[in-house]
């Protein structure tokens, strides 16, 4: 009779290893894959800034880049007045600089 409880009991024991391996798996799919997915996004954003775009700092100041090295950005927050960040401190681009090449400007001659 004791031999009969043990086998009955056995299929009972894999059911929490089921759960607790179910339960990982929804957390990576519902936590951990979107999170990925954010910081790939912002570290594209913040890779891709260049002079004459406009952006808004994690501490909401606007200013348009002036400069861009490695690690840090130079913003110029009013007319002559510059400013250095950490390139993580840009939260969102709020403006595109346009290309100069795309630019085409009408000229008038006057003859």
């Amino acid at each position: 009779m004791f031999y009969a409880a043990e086998n009955s009991g056995g299929a009972g024991s894999f059911m929490p290893i089921l759960m607790i391996v179910l339960l990982f798996g929804v957390m990576y799919f519902m936590m951990i894959r979107p999170q990925q997915k954010r910081r790939r996004e912002a570290e594209q954003m913040q890779s891709g800034i260049g002079p004459g775009d406009e952006v808004v700092t994690i501490g909401g100041l606007y200013g348009t880049v002036a400069g861009v090295d490695d690690e840090t950005v130079l913003l110029e927050v009013a007319p002559g007045v510059q400013t250095r960040y950490a390139r993580p401190a840009v939260a969102r681009v709020v403006n595109k600089a346009t290309p100069a090449e795309t630019v085409v400007e009408e000229v008038e001659v006057k003859e």
